[in-house]
């Protein structure tokens, strides 16, 4: 039951990394391609993670520790990729 729970995660998170994918080809702007990449990339992530410590009880706090810098990372990398992006931070 366990593997099949972790199987499930895995392709969670690999098909949110794909769906994430998919928009990259589209012609929407960079920020709402960059938002979908992230938050998608950050879930199927998460998902994967989560079917490895389905697999592997014994390694939870490096897994955990894993899920937490994860969130923390990419939701920090976002904010400043935008800000980056909306021209604020040039030095002109």
């Amino acid at each position: 039951m366990i593997d099949l729970l972790s199987s499930v995660c895995f392709g969670i998170g690999i098909f949110f990394w794909f769906w994430g994918t998919w928009p990259l080809v589209g012609n929407r702007s960079v920020l709402f391609k960059l938002h979908s990449l992230s938050v998608s990339d950050t879930l199927g992530s998460m998902a994967i993670i989560i079917g490895l410590l389905l697999k592997l009880p014994h390694e939870w706090p490096l897994l955990l520790l894993a899920l937490i810098s994860l969130a923390i990372w990419n939701t920090v990398l976002g904010y400043v990729l935008a800000y980056c992006a909306s021209g604020r931070g040039r030095y002109d």
